[in-house]
């Protein structure tokens, strides 16, 4: 797979950024810049590093135990088209596909880049909305403020509006 995509970091194996064990990619750049924000490094669209999309392919599907990978950030959708084409790949090896985003599903459905909807198509699950420090939950799985959702993707492209995953209400 040619291309690259300017990244911030990886998690080989992680527990704490979707159900099972999982592979995080975090992008770099982000233009929502949350107040408390988890990843403040990963805001700057100039900071972190290119990484080609074959090693990152490679990187993610060599542990055989992780059955997920999640797009994090940074904002996946600042970075679509190069994450549809690696979820696309990963969806044919069976991944579970996660994102976070601090776009709304209805924000991400306005956008005029034909390839945030492609990469929506490839998702399971997605954690929308930004983070907001007044409504920070701890308490809450796998997302940090109780203003943000957790989705059912497939159910949300078919009914045209957010559906809740209902185990993670």
């Amino acid at each position: 797979m040619e291309g690259t995509i300017r990244i911030a970091g990886t998690v080989g194996e992680s527990i704490v950024d979707g159900p099972g064990f999982r592979y995080t990619l975090f992008v770099q750049g982000c233009p929502h810049g949350c107040p408390g924000c988890h990843n403040p490094q990963t805001h700057d669209f100039d900071g972190g590093q290119d990484i080609a999309l074959d090693t990152l392919l490679k990187d993610m599907c060599k542990n055989p135990f992780v059955k997920g990978v999640t797009f994090s950030g940074g904002e996946p959708f600042c970075k679509a088209e190069p994450l549809y084409r690696l979820a696309v790949e990963l969806k044919s090896r069976g991944k579970h596909l996660m994102a976070y985003s601090g776009y709304t599903f209805e924000e991400l459905m306005q956008l005029s880049d034909p390839y945030v909807k492609k990469l929506l198509g490839e998702l399971d699950l997605l954690v929308d909305g930004r983070f907001l420090m007044e409504e920070k939950n701890i308490d809450l799985r796998f997302r940090g403020s109780a203003n943000q959702r957790v989705l059912d993707v497939p159910k949300s492209l078919e009914a045209g509006a957010p559906v809740w995953a209902e185990q993670y209400r």
